[in-house]
């Protein structure tokens, strides 16, 4: 016992050593990661050890070459990706689910919240008539919720998919802006991702629903199998949002599966002055969101939810194993006869997705949830788009910016102008690069209408206001320092 406690006590040293690094981190006062004086790489690129140095070493090492030499993406300044830092709460719920439960299975507390958090999440973002289950992140939570496309289409004809494979050609419709793990997903199903229709969109980004009308017409005539339709709840490039009624409407009427990705924009139904963007989720057969994107969870949680689990349960179920069902009495937990947390599996997580093992997802949503409720979930949210729509305004009303797309979540698409620059795609190409190795204000850039934009997408707990406006100063300034530069060259 002696030992054991002397373990412990030394776990928690190396813990607070662990803790103090990362506060220093996060006072953001460090050079990034690739800056030209640092030397970490040489002290890292090393021989495979053939002896251990302990666990002493192994932690100072972590604390002053690969700490201090992390990621940008937690900076508050930082808005390119659709991913941030991980609230405090999420991080203490990973960490105690590391230690005190590597599964997510078994009849225990952390497998009892798995279910809680997907019941709260679902409610959270309208749509708590579906059933969900935690998943890596929205390739694979897209890739269930085709994969439970695909078993009901095939179903409808009298073919089970999972078991015997695809007989026919099929098709699942999506717009220009979808998503890239769409067709990837399609691919993975072994339905290739040349089935993936594109459907043009209008100048917002959104699809134009007459034009999937057309295209399920003309497969139809061509005896393709329509599998699904895929709606964007915010779309990865300007954070636009298709006429999800319409679009559901028009899936209802072909009886095809309508799925929603909102692994962004789905939290955007919190913002009250939004909500009737997305009037027709309830017709979605599925939907997804990350709470790793908009919620502030750490990276790897993403949720798929759907009407009834069965389906995904009969499109991704594993054949028995003596090892695994052997082991357990087979008995639902409320049954009196189970006395241990290993007489059931708890809820079968490992039937409705790809993963078997998997880690306990569900106590850091819980975490978040259960920290600032849903009242704290809108205002994060309403501040985002706040922020976004202040970038807007800036733009359309400052001479030397111009507004590429209106927001309607919380990315901003726009871009530096100067009538004595010919190329304003370059120019906006040089201002971001230079805007990024500042390692201050870090957006993405994108397209719009075929012209280069720089696009701010706020998602981060730690986004506030100043963030968007210390970005527009230093676009400004940069954007004058090129033109200049320019002038003095030509």
């Amino acid at each position: 016992m002696d030992k054991e406690k002397a373990v412990v006590g030394h776990l928690q040293e190396l813990l607070s050593e662990i803790g103090g690094s990362l506060d220093k981190f996060l006072e953001f006062e460090h050079d990034d990661a690739l800056h030209q004086d640092k030397t970490w790489r040489q002290k890292l690129n090393i021989a495979l050890p053939k002896k251990g140095v302990g666990i002493e070493q192994v932690t100072s090492q972590i604390i002053n070459d690969i700490i201090p030499n992390g990621s940008p993406v937690v900076k508050p300044g930082f808005t390119s990706f659709i991913t941030t830092g991980a609230t405090t709460s999420s991080i203490l719920a990973s960490t105690a689910a590391g230690i005190a439960s590597p599964q997510r299975y078994l009849g225990t507390a952390f497998n009892f919240i798995e279910e809680l958090s997907l019941q709260w999440l679902s409610e959270l973002c309208g749509i708590k008539y579906l059933e969900g289950v935690y998943s890596s992140g929205g390739s694979v939570a897209n890739l269930i919720a085709l994969g439970g496309a695909r078993q009901s289409a095939f179903e409808a004809i009298g073919v089970d998919p999972a078991k015997n494979g695809i007989d026919r050609p099929v098709s699942i419709y999506a717009s220009t802006e979808c998503h890239h793990t769409i067709q990837r997903s399609a691919g993975v199903l072994g339905i290739g991702r040349q089935a993936v229709r594109s459907i043009a969109c209008d100048d917002k980004g959104r699809m134009i629903s007459a034009e999937l009308e057309k295209a399920i017409e003309l497969d139809r005539k061509q005896s393709i199998l329509p599998m699904a339709i895929v709606a964007n709840a915010g779309t990865t490039n300007t954070g636009a949002i298709d006429p999800l009624l319409a679009i559901g409407e028009i899936a209802k009427k072909h009886e095809i599966w309508f799925h929603v990705d909102g692994a962004y924009g789905l939290p955007g139904i919190l913002d009250e002055r939004i909500q009737h963007l997305y009037q027709g989720l309830e017709l979605a057969d599925s939907v997804i969101v990350d709470p790793h994107k908009w919620l502030g969870a750490s990276v790897g949680i993403a949720a798929t939810f759907v009407r009834d689990r069965q389906i995904l349960h009969r499109a991704f179920t594993q054949e028995p194993a003596d090892y695994l069902e052997g082991s357990i009495e087979q008995q639902e937990q409320s049954e009196p006869s189970i006395e241990h947390s290993l007489d059931s599996f708890g809820i079968p997580y490992f039937d409705y997705g790809v993963e078997l093992s998997a880690p306990c997802r569900g106590i850091v949503v819980w975490a978040m949830l259960k920290e600032i409720g849903v009242e704290g979930m809108r205002q994060r949210i309403i501040r985002h788009n706040d922020m976004a729509k202040y970038i807007a305004r800036y733009a359309q009303k400052h001479p030397d910016l111009e507004l590429m797309l209106e927001p309607e979540l919380s990315i901003c698409c726009f871009r530096y102008i100067s009538t004595e620059v010919n190329d304003l795609d370059m120019l906006n190409q040089r201002l971001h690069r230079r805007l990024v190795r500042g390692n201050e204000y870090m957006p993405s850039t994108t397209r719009v209408a075929g012209k280069l934009a720089i696009r701010p997408c706020y998602i981060g707990a730690q986004h506030h206001q100043e963030q968007a406006e210390g970005l527009l100063n230093a676009v400004l300034s940069i954007g004058k320092q090129l033109v200049e530069e320019a002038k003095r060259s030509a």
